[in-house]
């Protein structure tokens, strides 16, 4: 069997942060919800079990949960391309995608939504 890449994904991490320049959005925190994809090229230690082989998405979860949580953000864009940077800065990471909801955002809406890609 011939395997190139193994994926992460992480689904619907539910957090709140400051995301927004409305007064109110300035001084409440807001529901977000994030989905991260990661690619990142597989090794012979993976295959036989090696820890220390595989890219550790617990690290890079609690990564984004305290930027997110203790951050302010104007924009979600800027907020989606600081979550994909920390996703992407291990050096083994080859693609990453990021998509942040902010459910409510429009009246008529279920949520917005924004998403952004990284690639080697």
């Amino acid at each position: 069997m011939s395997l190139n890449n193994a994926i992460i994904n992480i689904h619907n991490l539910r957090l709140r942060t400051y995301i927004g320049f409305n007064p109110e959005e300035k001084t409440k925190q807001q529901d977000i919800i994030i989905n991260i994809k990661i690619h990142y090229p597989i090794s012979e230690g993976i295959l036989h079990d090696d820890v220390d082989d595989a890219l550790n998405y617990k690290v890079i979860t609690k990564k984004v949960i305290q930027y997110v949580e203790n951050g302010h953000f104007l924009l979600l864009e800027r907020l989606v391309a600081d979550v994909l940077g920390l996703c992407s800065e291990h050096k083994r990471v080859t693609y990453a995608k990021v998509t942040i909801e902010k459910p409510h955002a429009l009246r008529f809406a279920d949520s917005v939504s924004l998403a952004m890609e990284y690639g080697k």
